[in-house]
Order: C-alpha cells, then structure tokens, then sequence
C-alpha cells in the first residue's frame, strides 16, 4: 500500500464530498431531495438501518452492531425499535434521555462510541449529507432563518418539518453581514466530527467544586466584552459548550447519574422543548440525541430520591445487560484479544469457550422448571436442543428474570486473568487448563466478589472444566473417527437399514447368509444413547431420520453421513466408543510400536491442519485425553 497515495485519495474525497452555496441553493437542494433536513433521531436511525437489517424469527438483527457487540441481540432490537424508530418519526420518546443501565464491561461505552462513528461515517454519504449555516458555532439547520409565520406553507412546500430558531450569533450575523437578506446566507456542507467537535459532544463529570456549568452551555468571552460592551451581545460569548456542539447529531453523558444537580436541570428543557438557557440569551435551540449510562446501583440511587422525579420521567431506561450466550462469548473475547498486543500468542482451541462458560454460568440464575439446571439452561440459551424442552420453555425462561445479565463476571476480568497468565509465565500458547486456572487464582484478589460468590465460582470453574474434558475428548475422538471414515460410514448405512425395516414392520435379509431378520434394536440404541435419545423418543427419532431421507430423495440428492447433525454425532461417539481402548493405549503408552506412532502422527496432522492446532497444544491435548481415558 502507498500510504501517500490513500491519503492523496482521501483528501480528493473530502473536496469531491465538500459543498457550499446560497440559502437558494440550499432551498433548491432540498426540493429534489428532503431528506438532509431530518431530525439528529431520524439520521440516528437511518444511519442503522444502512447496515442492513436481517429478520429472524420475528426478529430484526441489525448489522450495524455486530462488529462490535455479541450476543445482545434483543435488548439491541428494542433500543432500536422502541426508541430510534419511534424518535425517528417525531413521536413523543424523542423528548426523553436515553439511559443505557446495565453492568461494567456489558457493551454501553462500546454502543455509544458506535453510534458516534457511525454518524461520521454516515455523514459522508449521499443519504446523511447534513447542511449547515456558514460559521454558526452550532452547525444549526438552515431552514432557521425562515420566518416563523411562513413556515408552514414553506413545510408544505418542501415536504419538511421546521423545529427551532436561529442562534443568537447566526441572529446577529442575519443582520449585520446579511442585511437580513435570507437568500444570500451562505450554507456549507459539514461532517460529523468528534475531533471536530461537529455533531458529537461528550460530558464527563469531575469534581463539582471545580466543573462549570459552562462546559455544557458555553461561556462569556472576558477579553472581548470591552470590545462589545455587554455580556448580551453574541460576538462576546463563546458557543462551546458541550450542548453547542452536539447540535445535529449526539450527546454523550457519561455516568450522568454522578453528576451534580444543576447539570441535570440543563437537560429538562432540551429534552421536552429543544432548547436550553445559556448566558443572557433567550431560548437557544437544540436538536441532538442525549445519550447516557450508569449502572444499576447509581440508577436505584438516583430514582430513590424523590427530587430527581421530574429528570426521572424525562428518561427512556435500556438495559444492557451482559451477554448470555456462550458462543458470543467466545466472539467478545477474539475481539478484545485482537485489541491487545497478545495476538501472536496461540490460543488452542476450546480455551476460549471454556472461559466463556465459566463467565455465561456466573451471568444465569437457577430456572425454576424441573429438571432444568444452569448447564442445560446455557446450552439452551446458546441455540443447542436438550431433550425433554422445546422452544416455549426457552421463552419462558428468558423472561423468568428480568435482572437476569446484569451481574455475573465481566469479559474484562477474564482477559486481564489471560493477560497475566501470559505475561507471568511468558507463553507462547495458552489453552483451557491455564487459563481456568488463571481464573481461579485471581477470585482471591477479585475486591468485589463475597466469599458465597467464590464458592459458587469455584464451582462453576469445575463445571468448566468438566465441559472441557467433554470437547477435549470429542476433539480426539473426531481426529481419530476420520482416520476410520470408511468405518463411520458402514456404521451408519447399517443404522439405516435397521430404522428402515424398524419403522416399516419389515425384517431384514443378512448379506452373508440372506436370512430375513428382525431389526437389530442393541445396535440402534448403542446409537442413540450416545446422544441421550430415550427409550420413548426412539421411534419418534429414528420417524425423523426417514422423513428427512425422503426429503432428500424427493430433492434429487442422496442423504449422506454429515446431512444430520445429531446422527452424525451418535455415529462418530459410538466409533469413538468402541474404539476407546485403541486411542487409551495410543495417546498413553510411553514407548509406541511403529503402529502407533503412525496413527498418533495421522491424528496430529489432522488436529494441526483441520483444527487449529500448533504441533505443542496437539500434544499437550492427546496427553490430557490419554489421562482423563486412563482415570
């Protein structure tokens, strides 16, 4: 890549991109096209919805958060849905603050840092061009300057809606540089910019004795009232506050609840008017999306006091809770690991999720359905099937708690405990068994865990770690089943023949001796209860496979080994099964025969090459398999 040429590139982009003009051409603009004249919570929402929106299961998955956030997919829904899109076409939830309210480390900094690139992104585009009054310290919509008695046939006329009045500076320039001619007030095109300040401001509480109200409204200018002679005078006060330049975009309060009261106040006339007080200045007006986050204890807090009830019914509450699907996990942690200076450090495989297991387990609380334990419940949150619950149970689980997510581990812990594993003990690998234990020698030094919740989380580390053992042996077991294929397969067309002949009341003729016999039932359960079918779900099992082979048939294509997933597996675990004692002696024996070794190698190459294995963590695996077959 020639750098100097992709920022030539860039640089030619931004003058192609830039556009300035009269209010006339900024009027005959808008008669072609409406649309740069939308409100901050419609370019919000449009800017999501140009990512693309898929639906699944009566569910909109919107793709403008799956870079950066996993496994929130319903919370993310209803912000958008219930909040964005009902903003977006002016009803009345655009006049609240939207306060994300959930755990540390769940994803309410990384979706406001998303929302804010995104509307940079977006405002370079053709749909998110926004158009503003030429050196206006607030960026403001030009159709301001249009008269408040003619706005509405103009809206007629446009197709538009008009929302505010001019700031005191554009006021003030309107008459003195204009001569209060509309026409020839210039307009510019203008990005988004957080580095700008254009569009974006962020307000961060400090100290209150030492934070100033004008860090969210602006402040008089000293040095030039002399110049002006009154404080009233625009040109003598500085339009920088944090409410001014998040004007035509987005607000970000961090933990607003810490702030002091009189910065709270600002906010309940922009919420339900538009518009804020700042110096001597009448109303100014305002359109931006405010955006905040707390956690649960500070928002208990604030909603206790009963002199917070007017900010308090000014508020749309999110929660964003933490994660609870194990292999979006999985997903948040390559995320973080990318981030850090840790990528050249190999991760085997399974070490992750087992870490994401541990972490989903301290997240979910104890279902009251019977029979149903956490380790079901978090494979049934995953997507897996467990026998005996259906998809109502799910649903019905999943609104048992609404708090359920907003405690547990956090993603962060468990990367700082990797961090410190590979740091201390300067690896170049990692798998399950370090960093299982580097999670569990950092719970003594963990200041906010109680020792009841150390004891639940030392016992999740040994439900983990049971997981583990359970992938570590499957690993194997598919390393060595595909050194046996021609195997599986035979096994699986004789499973066929005898559900076949089982559920057609038929016998079946021996290929050696062409006797006619009944269907081989010690074989077929051998199968199944490998994957936990039972005795009286076996005829509607094996009902299934048939149909599903005639559908094949009716396709045109032939039903192969792979075409079902829990067959494939029941096939591959009875092999495994019944070759247990091979692979015990194989990955155990000190001394191997040529044999051996020949097989071991076959099983490291293949673990290398198809699973994603260094030549050292294949090793380390066929051992600790060895051991855990051996016990």
């Amino acid at each position: 890549m020639n750098i100097f040429e992709r920022v030539a590139e860039y640089r030619a982009e931004n003058d192609r991109l830039a556009w300035s003009g009269t209010f006339r051409d900024y009027i005959d603009l808008l008669k072609k096209d409406p649309t740069p004249a939308m409100t901050a919570h419609a370019r919000v929402y449009e800017m999501i919805k140009s990512f693309g929106v898929e639906e699944q299961g009566g569910h909109k998955r919107y793709k403008f958060f799956e870079q950066e956030i996993f496994g929130l997919d319903h919370p993310l829904e209803k912000l958008v849905e219930e909040y964005f899109h009902s903003a977006a076409r002016r009803l009345d939830v655009r006049k609240r603050i939207l306060l994300l309210m959930g755990p540390v480390s769940g994803g309410k900094s990384t979706l406001v840092t998303l929302l804010k690139r995104g509307l940079e992104q977006f405002s370079r585009t053709e749909k998110g061009a926004i158009y503003a009054i030429e050196g206006c310290p607030m960026h403001e919509e030009p159709l301001h300057l249009i008269p408040l008695e003619l706005r509405a046939d103009v809206e007629k006329e446009l197709g538009v809606r008009i929302e505010g009045n001019l700031c005191p500076s554009c006021a003030m320039r309107l008459k003195t540089e204009y001569g209060g001619d509309l026409e020839k007030v210039r307009v510019e095109r203008v990005f988004i910019s957080e580095d700008n300040r254009i569009g974006i401001g962020t307000f961060s509480p400090s100290d209150p004795k030492s934070q100033d109200i004008a860090d969210l409204t602006g402040s008089i200018d000293f040095s030039t009232i002399t110049e002006f002679g009154s404080e009233s005078d625009p040109r003598a006060y500085r339009f920088d506050g944090e409410l001014n330049k998040a004007n035509r975009g987005l607000m970000e309060f961090q933990e607003m609840l810490k702030c002091d009261e009189k910065f709270l106040w600002n906010l309940l006339s922009l919420t339900q008017e538009g518009n804020f007080k700042a110096g001597r200045f009448a109303l100014i007006s305002a359109d931006e999306l405010i955006v905040a986050h707390t956690n649960e204890s500070e928002y208990k807090a604030f909603i206790a006091n009963k002199k917070n009830e007017a900010l308090q019914s000014r508020m749309i509450v999110m929660p964003v809770p933490y994660n609870l699907k194990v292999s979006e996990e999985e997903k948040i942690y390559v995320k973080l690991i990318q981030q850090s200076d840790m990528k050249h450090v190999h991760i085997a495989p399974h070490a992750l999720r087992t870490a994401a297991i541990f972490s989903i387990l301290t997240r979910l609380k104890e279902s009251k359905k019977q029979g149903m334990d956490l380790v079901k419940k978090m494979r049934m949150y995953d997507g897996e099937e467990v026998e005996g619950y259906k998809d109502s149970d799910l649903k019905e689980m999943q609104v048992e708690y609404l708090e359920e997510g907003m405690s547990g581990i956090d993603p962060r812990y468990v990367i700082n405990r990797i961090s410190s594993a590979l740091i201390k003990q300067n690896l170049q690998s990692i798998n399950a068994l370090d960093i299982l234990r580097a999670i569990k020698d950092g719970l003594d030094q963990h200041a906010s865990i109680t020792k009841e919740e150390r004891e639940r989380y030392l016992n999740f580390i040994s439900i983990a770690r049971k997981e583990y053992d359970e992938l570590a042996k499957k690993e194997v077991q598919k390393a060595f089943v595909y050194s046996f294929e021609e195997s599986a397969k035979t096994l699986f067309e004789n499973y066929l023949d005898n559900i076949e002949a089982f559920c057609n009341w038929a016998k079946i003729r021996d290929p050696l001796t062409d006797e006619e016999m009944d269907p081989d039932e010690r074989l077929m359960r051998s199968i199944e209860e490998q994957i936990g079918v039972s005795e009286n779900a076996k005829k509607a099992f094996r009902e299934e496979i048939l149909i599903r082979i005639s559908a094949y048939s009716r396709k045109g294509r032939k039903f192969e080994y792979n075409n079902h997933d829990r067959l494939r597996e029941a096939i591959e675990k009875k092999l495994f099964s019944d070759l247990k004692d091979i692979v015990k002696i194989t990955t155990s024996t000190k001394t191997p025969d040529a044999t051996q070794l020949k097989r071991m190698n076959e099983v490291t190459k293949r673990l290398i090459e198809e699973h994603g294995y260094t030549a050292q963590s294949a090793n380390d695996l066929l051992r600790y398999v060895g051991s855990l077959l051996n016990r």
